[in-house]
């Protein structure tokens, strides 16, 4: 497998006031090479059978596959959400010296092999 096979971007949306605190935690943690913070975002969509119309800001969150738990938990624990979008998209191709700068500048922890197969 391709070392851009194995990099992810995960799409995340926040109120505009949260936006940096959770883009420098996740690089600051190593959990991302970069983050990137797109304000002036608008969001209509239903909760709770109402609907809303919010304005956000939208994380651009490069990471690496085997540190998806990881943002996903760190993204649980500081969003103000009660269920913040994270969506995955697998990296297909993208300039080499780009992506290999990526892949060396994800590293925060990654879930043990005993946590993953669940013996730890």
């Amino acid at each position: 497998m391709s070392e851009n096979e194995q990099l992810r971007l995960v799409l995340s949306t926040c109120p505009p006031d949260h936006a940096q605190g959770l883009a420098e935690a996740l690089v600051g943690d190593g959990l991302a090479a970069c983050v990137n913070i797109i304000p002036g975002l608008r969001s209509v969509y239903r909760w709770e059978g109402e609907l809303h119309c919010d304005g956000e800001s939208l994380l651009l969150i490069k990471t690496a596959a085997d540190r998806l738990e990881s943002v996903q938990t760190r993204l649980l624990g500081l969003h103000p959400y009660e269920l913040p979008e994270i969506v995955v998209v697998p990296i297909v191709g993208g300039l080499d010296a780009y992506l290999a700068w990526v892949a060396a500048s994800v590293v925060g922890p990654a879930p043990s092999l005993a946590q993953a197969d669940g013996s730890g």
